[in-house]
């Protein structure tokens, strides 16, 4: 009878995680006088007499056995899964938002020993802006304090000054259009909150409230350990090596894939996303079944990773000096107006020209003029292309495809943007680990500096940095009409950097 209310109020559900739906659902919460719980001394080990009597709880809590009902069967596998899960501890990643306090919250339901860390990445002593850190760690703390479990504190300052906000400086310097999102992950969440969680405070695994999956099963996780790899593109063909894939999430419109696209299989191979089998809406239901409310009433975190929502050009033109120039026609090279600077654009974007009535578009951005082209409409086939090419790529198994390596050109989709559509497209594959992604259909506002994420069905193979686009539709037309490139702007012959 529980199983079928279960499947009523939430279906559908995978089987395990009914656990989870039965703890929510009135009528088993008030057949049982207790809540379990198996949370250790504040501050110590688990013992043999709590890991003891956390087990004898357990059973008392799913007395069924395996062979009396679908259900009773189900309860049994979540009771043997609880009790593995005693006396392991998971350090989780907190924001002070939903998705990382509903992942402690499943994390803690699940019997795991669980310690909260906020990392603190941007001083707001020096950059008072919408999104403050204090607000956010006070929230984390909130969420630790409700679900019972430790709180830690830890600074990034400095790190992602270095790792993060310096290279999207030096990239918008560059002309192209940084993604300090995916940079954040790899350098911050991925490496220096990941050892800080297994060397400082002893964690087993790690876990973020990314909707996302891996190809290993909770369990397996514990059983994980570093394994050094050599550098190089391709690996000891005698080497057997049982690469851990990283999947979409269930919820495809909240799938974040696209930024862990740059982490390690180091990384991977210790952490866990509780949220992967969710829905947002139902990760809502959990958190207000839990009282976890402040949280409820929070915004969807916008803006640069860690800094927040931000009047752009004001905020950029404080750490890099105006550098005027002018607005171009990309049809007859006419001067439109002028601006303080091209980093201040990105393709696809509107130009509001000073005196002009009518939306122009950016498709083009010389850096040594300091040029800005622009088109006059936002579907000018000066916007699409369908050859890009990035450096070298990031393969989240560490290594091409084998179907890659072997035929040196490989079928599968991309994206640039994280809620784009997967696009049909063709990769060839280079000497220096880069490789040409040409997509069956051109798309508009193709942007280097952004990151061609690579998909195989649901897994994500990784992700290279756009550094070089093939000619627009508008300069192949140009070509055929004139039977000769009549454009100067620089993008279509961009020089590609080292493969690093």
């Amino acid at each position: 009878m529980v199983l079928s209310h279960v499947q009523n109020e939430f279906d559908p559900i995978p089987k395990h995680l009914v656990y989870l739906a039965v703890n929510l659902t009135s009528d088993f919460v008030t057949s049982r006088p207790e809540r379990i719980s198996l949370q250790p001394p504040r501050g110590g080990a688990v013992s043999n007499s709590d890991f003891s009597s956390a087990q004898e709880r357990l059973r008392q809590a799913f007395p069924c056995k395996a062979e009396e009902s679908e259900a009773g069967t189900i309860l049994g596998e979540e009771r043997e899964k609880m009790l593995g899960a005693v006396g392991r501890h998971v350090v989780c990643a907190l924001s002070g938002g939903l998705d990382s306090a509903v992942a402690a919250l499943l994390l803690r339901q699940r019997g795991y020993q669980v310690t909260g860390v906020f990392m603190k990445n941007w001083d707001v002593v020096d950059e008072k802006g919408i999104c403050s850190a204090d607000k956010d760690c006070e929230d984390a703390y909130r969420v630790c304090q409700i679900l019972d479990i430790p709180f830690h504190q830890v600074s990034y300052i400095k790190e992602y000054w270095n790792e993060v906000f310096s290279y999207l400086l030096n990239e918008y310097e560059l002309g192209r259009t940084p993604n300090p999102d995916i940079i954040c992950n790899k350098y911050i969440k991925f490496n220096y909150f990941l050892h800080y969680a297994l060397d400082n405070l002893g964690a087993d695994a790690v876990a973020t409230g990314h909707y996302a999956r891996t190809s290993l099963e909770d369990d397996e996780v514990f059983q994980q350990k570093y394994i050094q790899r050599p550098q190089g593109l391709f690996r000891n063909r005698f080497e057997v090596r049982n690469n851990i894939k990283l999947l979409q999430g269930v919820d495809q419109i909240k799938d974040q894939t696209f930024f862990l696209s740059q982490i390690s299989q180091e990384a991977l191979r210790r952490t866990i996303f509780p949220l992967g089998e969710l829905t947002k809406n139902f990760v809502r239901k959990i958190a207000a079944e839990h009282h976890l409310h402040h949280v409820l009433q929070r915004k969807e975190s916008m803006g640069i990773c860690f800094i927040g929502e931000r009047n752009f050009e004001k905020f950029i033109l404080e750490y890099l000096e105006p550098r005027p120039g002018n607005f171009v026609s990309i049809e007859d090279n006419k001067v439109m107006g002028t601006h303080k600077g091209w980093f201040l654009y990105t393709f696809g974007q509107r130009a509001r020209i000073g005196g002009l009535q009518d939306a122009w578009f950016v498709v083009d951005k010389n850096v040594a003029t300091g040029d800005v082209f622009v088109a006059p409409s936002t579907d000018h086939p000066a916007l699409y292309r369908d050859v890009l090419r990035t450096n070298r790529m990031h393969w989240i198994a560490e290594e091409p495809p084998a179907e890659l390596v072997r035929d040196k050109m490989m079928e599968c989709s991309f994206r640039f943007q994280h809620q784009m559509a997967q696009a049909p497209c063709t990769l060839t594959l280079n000497q220096d680990g880069t490789v040409w992604v040409t997509v069956a259909k051109p798309i508009r506002a193709l942007t280097p500096g952004q990151f061609a994420v690579l998909y195989k069905g649901d897994e994500c193979l990784g992700s290279g940095k756009i550094l070089r686009l093939g000619p627009s539709l508008y300069t192949l037309q140009q070509s055929k009409n004139r039977g000769k490139t009549t454009r100067t702007s620089p993008t279509d012959d961009v020089r590609v950097e080292p493969a690093t």
